[in-house]
């Protein structure tokens, strides 16, 4: 009885088993596969429990039957090869193999076994070649469906991953087979699998035998490729894909060579744009593997075709290729190792290459001037070889040939050719001075360079100031002579004020040569800038609303330029501080413009010293305490106070010094910045003036205990120091600096001051650790705020406060930070403080320039916007909907800042529930509100047109509006608008053409030349709206 039970619970499984196979085979159904799988992988049965079940299945006469029921085991085995055994996987691999001689329907179920089995680690040695050499005998890979091919293709290379050394037994015969699988085939997603079988074949060195050529035309006769992806292809396969995978296959061997360079040089050669791109590139990757052998027999065509598509070409990329190819060609021969008896073909090569190019140098015309001087410098730029023979070839005939010519036109471009071949010296190195190519043209290429900066032509002068910075460049080749000589000239084109590209250029070559010789700069420029200076040449000269260089500006500028070398900017920052200095003893400087001149010069090496931490050290330590000490001695009660001390403390000037002293403390390392600021917070919090220069005051300076207004305007300069310190420099008594802070901020005598100590303490606040006191300092803060703001005579003083500790806490995320933003937004209905409110949003999305920076070590999180986005919109639009109608215009302008500030990609899929505020935004009479909402719509119109059609109609009418505004940047903005509405669907537009191209008729007759500018491309465009092409 036990026995029967058992014999019936052993039943049961196989019977559900045999189930399940009949409702795949006979039913057509294809779930009963994943459930039979599954029940494998979980040991419900076995794989030769499921063969049972499909025993008369794979019997049956009927073909499509024995298909099913080898379907239902392939599928089976696709998911649970990894539990096959060796002894399963021999008779699954015996049984496959005959199967493939079956009827054509069973054919394809059968390859997918094959693929399975083809992946099992227990398939035994020898097996791998079995099933390939069945497949190759018994399979017609060209008549199965597309499917099945790729499943062939997979075998090959799951086994060539797997079973590489079997496979290479094979010999000649597995190259073969796989021939006759890839022949004809043309589905690209195969073929991409084909190419890369092909590249492994080569790359890892199977046996091709005989048939290097037969495997060359199956691969070579998709070249080149020509191929366009179907819209909406679901496989993502592009053209390029197939042209990299075949050009790897077709560059990997120089076995390749003799078959494919007459064929690249055939599609060079064609008219086919594409296949010249293609023919081209394929033979730059060649040149890689490819040697003088290889190559030997093709050069006079290759260069032939190649000199063709230079001279002749009307496509830049086919030049551009051409000349690549070119540069590969040669640097292949360059690099070939030759025996002592072979030919050097490089020298003959080249020898080609000057032949056909040397005569078009000398032309009179000079029509192919450029191509050739490119083929020239494509060549030598390839090897050292290369460089000095074509430079010893070329550079006497163009060194000629300026001299023959005498216009500045021509001069210029014979001196641009000459310069291509200067700066290709510059890629190799020689160990003698006299191998260098260069040397013995030295002083004829110094005299020509000399020519052209004295020539009166700007364009001359720019080539000439180019060369003399690529000349000085090559190790010993200027003289000290020739340096004396270079200086001098730069000193003269430093001063130029008739054009200022040449000015430009030459401070740029100076900066550059004094990095490289900074003795003959210090010795022949620093005295003749020293004594310039002195002259106090500082009128400022004013034309058409510009100000143009005076020699006193130029002069400035020409000592930061050449502040790049550690030397000189021991000699320039004196003498930049020195001239500063005057300031405070005498009237030498006596215009705003003139000292800010001297910050932004000094700001300018401060920046070049960031780079090189002594020399920054250097300029911290030398210009800090000295902008200090001259501030404070500017702050300080006298009698007469003279006219220049007071500009000194004037705003933008303050900024200028503040700018300084920030460029020159944000690159300092933690150690030296305490050293800093352990002489900088005593001269604050307790007037301890001993660091300073000069420090002989009439009184003490107290800028926090009730000190003047002009040394509380000093706190400027404080902020600038301790808001671009590092953020792990400890700052001494800083709970009394914040309590300071605190209380001038709410000072109302002063605002520049009050503004400088709320930056400072929101500066200060954005950088500390979390903890106890940064939670104390903030409270002081809300108090201090809510105190000014209930109060009548501070209230802008604490709203000021509130703006920035409220983006010093946005940009690091602290919690805190809502409830500011809330207090904020509540503000936008007050009556007095509502608009400035408005505009504080634009200050909390923006960046800022002096605090609160990344470069000053400020804590800033990423997408801050788009948190600031999500947490206080909706409260703006809700508030918005709620306001009175006097009130809704501080709203949207909140909001109209806010978005502007977003990046786009977080504003579109938002952009269905705001357009209809923003649209309203542009009937605010607010011209701020109107210029931020049309530089944000701006941007929509072209990201999201659909839904910016929806609105079409009250686009058009408040754009047109706004043409006519009084405000010329609104006016310059909605016709920018105007434009980009173009890019919205024809079809919406064109019913509003005739009005829109009448309506842009009126500013055509603006009388900004600017607005005029727009309004011409944007009636250009609505004109050509609808037409074809457009």
């Amino acid at each position: 009885m036990a026995a029967a039970t058992a014999l019936e619970e052993a039943a049961a499984p196989m019977s559900a088993l045999c189930g399940l196979v009949q409702d795949f085979v006979m039913g057509q159904q294809e779930g009963p596969a994943d459930q039979v799988a599954a029940d494998v992988k979980s040991g419900g049965y076995t794989v030769l429990q499921v063969v049972e079940a499909l025993g008369s299945s794979l019997e049956n006469p009927e073909p499509r039957t024995r298909a099913r029921g080898i379907q239902l085991l392939s599928q089976v085995l696709l998911q649970c090869h990894s539990l096959l055994l060796e002894k399963e996987v021999v008779h699954l691999v015996l049984f496959y193999e005959n199967r493939l001689k079956d009827h054509h329907l069973v054919i394809p179920s059968v390859l997918q076994g094959l693929r399975a089995l083809s992946l099992s680690v227990a398939l035994p040695p020898g097996l791998a070649v079995s099933v390939l050499k069945a497949i190759f005998q018994e399979v017609h890979v060209q008549s199965l469906l597309q499917v099945d091919r790729h499943t062939v293709f997979s075998i090959i290379t799951n086994f060539m991953r797997s079973r590489e050394e079997e496979l290479k037994g094979l010999g000649a015969d597995f190259t073969f087979g796989f021939i006759q699988v890839m022949d004809g085939e043309k589905d690209p997603r195969n073929l991409l699998v084909a190419f890369r079988i092909v590249h492994d074949l080569i790359s890892k060195d199977y046996s091709l035998g005989p048939f290097v050529e037969e495997l060359f035309e199956v691969t070579s006769c998709y070249f080149p490729i020509d191929f366009t992806p179907p819209p909406n292809d679901p496989y993502g396969i592009q053209r390029d894909d197939l042209i990299l995978s075949l050009r790897a296959v077709l560059a990997s061997t120089p076995r390749f060579a003799e078959f494919l360079l007459p064929l690249l040089i055939e599609k060079v050669d064609s008219e086919i744009l594409s296949a010249k791109l293609d023919s081209l590139q394929t033979l730059n990757a060649c040149c890689a593997v490819y040697g003088q052998k290889e190559l030997k027999d093709f050069l006079p065509s290759l260069w032939a075709s190649i000199r063709r598509e230079v001279f002749q070409t009307a496509s830049e990329r086919v030049e551009a290729e051409g000349l690549a190819a070119l540069h590969s060609l040669t640097a292949c021969l360059s690099c070939s190792v030759l025996r002592a008896d072979a030919e050097d073909l490089l020298d003959s090569f080249l020898s080609n290459i000057l032949q056909d190019c040397r005569h078009h140098l000398c032309e009179p015309d000079m029509k192919l001037v450029w191509p050739s001087a490119k083929l020239l410098q494509a060549a030598a730029g390839a090897s050292a070889r290369a460089c000095e023979h074509i430079t010893r070839n070329v550079l006497p005939l163009l060194l000629e040939q300026f001299h023959k010519h005498s216009q500045s036109n021509q001069r210029r471009t014979i001196l641009e050719m000459i310069l291509g071949f200067l700066k290709l010296q510059q890629k190799w190195s020689y160990e003698e001075k006299d191998e260098r190519p260069l040397t013995s043209f030295k002083d004829q290429l110094c005299s020509l360079m000399f020519m052209a900066l004295t020539d009166p032509s700007t364009q001359l002068q720019l080539v000439g100031i180019r060369t003399l910075t690529v000349l000085g460049a090559q190790p010993d080749l200027l003289s000290s002579g020739d340096l004396e000589l270079a200086v001098g000239h730069l000193y003269r084109l430093s001063f130029l004020e008739e054009d200022s590209q040449s000015w430009v250029a030459a401070l740029e070559a100076s900066g550059t040569l004094t990095a490289l010789y900074p003795g003959a700069f210090s010795s022949h420029l620093l005295p003749k800038l020293a004594k310039e200076l002195q002259r106090g040449e500082s009128e400022v000269a004013r034309e058409d609303g510009l100000m143009k260089c005076s020699r006193y500006f130029c002069c400035l500028q020409a000592l930061s330029a050449i502040s790049t070398h550690p030397s000189v900017v021991k000699e320039t920052l004196p003498l930049l501080l020195q001239h500063l200095c005057q300031a405070n003893k005498g009237n030498v400087v006596t215009e705003p413009s003139e000292v800010i001149a001297i910050c932004q010069s000094l700001q300018q090496v401060a920046e070049k010293c960031q780079q090189d931490p002594e020399s920054y050290w250097y300029f911290h330590k030398t210009a800090v305490p000295c902008l200090f000490g001259l501030a404070v001695q500017a702050s300080m009660p006298e009698k007469e106070s003279s006219v220049l001390r007071k500009v000194l403390l004037e705003d933008e000037v303050l900024a200028a010094l503040a700018s300084v002293i920030g460029t020159a403390t944000t690159h300092l390392s933690p150690e030296l910045a305490v050293q800093s600021v352990t002489c900088i917070m005593p001269l604050f919090l307790d007037g301890n003036t001993t660091f300073l220069p000069e420090n002989s005051f009439p009184s003490r300076f107290q800028p926090f205990q009730d000190g003047s207004s002009a040394q509380r305007r000093l706190v400027a300069l404080l902020t600038a120091f301790v808001c671009s310190l590092p953020r792990n420099v400890e700052i001494p008594q800083l709970t009394r600096l914040m309590r300071e802070l605190l209380e001038q901020s709410c000072c109302h005598s002063c605002p520049f001051s009050s503004t400088a100590a709320a930056k400072c303490f929101a500066g200060l606040l954005n950088k500390h650790p979390p903890g106890q006191q940064l939670d104390e300092f903030l409270q002081l803060a809300v108090d201090t705020i809510e105190t000014g703001l209930a109060s009548g005579s501070s209230r802008n003083q604490a709203f000021t406060l509130l703006l920035w500790v409220t983006k010093a806490l946005v940009l690091r995320y602290h919690p805190l930070s809502t409830c500011l933003t809330t207090r904020l937004t509540g503000l936008l209905s007050d009556p007095e403080l509502g608009p400035a409110a408005a505009d504080g949003f634009s200050l909390l999305m923006s960046d800022c320039t002096d605090v609160l920076t990344r470069a000053g070590h400020a804590d800033v999180r990423i997408m801050f916007r788009q948190r600031f986005f999500t947490d206080n919109v909706p409260a703006l639009v809700q508030g918005f909907h709620a306001a009175p109608q006097d009130v809704k215009p501080n709203y949207l302008k909140g909001l109209s800042h806010v978005l502007n500030r977003l990046p786009k990609p977080v504003l579109l899929p938002e952009l269905p529930t705001l357009l209809s505020l923003l649209l309203e935004a542009l009937s605010c009479p607010d011209s701020v509100v109107q210029l931020s909402t049309l530089s944000c719509l701006q941007p929509l119109l072209l990201e999201a047109p659909q839904i910016m059609s929806l609105h079409v109609d009250t686009l058009v009418t408040k754009f047109l509006a706004l043409s006519s505004s009084h405000s010329m940047a609104v006016r310059i903005a909605a016709l920018q608008c105007m434009h980009a509405l173009t890019r919205l669907p024809a079809p919406v537009l064109l019913p509003y053409k005739s009005r829109v191209i009448r309506a842009l008729a009126k500013p055509l007759d603006d009388k900004k030349r600017l607005v005029r500018k727009e309004a011409v491309s944007a009636r250009g465009e609505w004109f050509l709206l609808g037409s074809p092409g457009s």
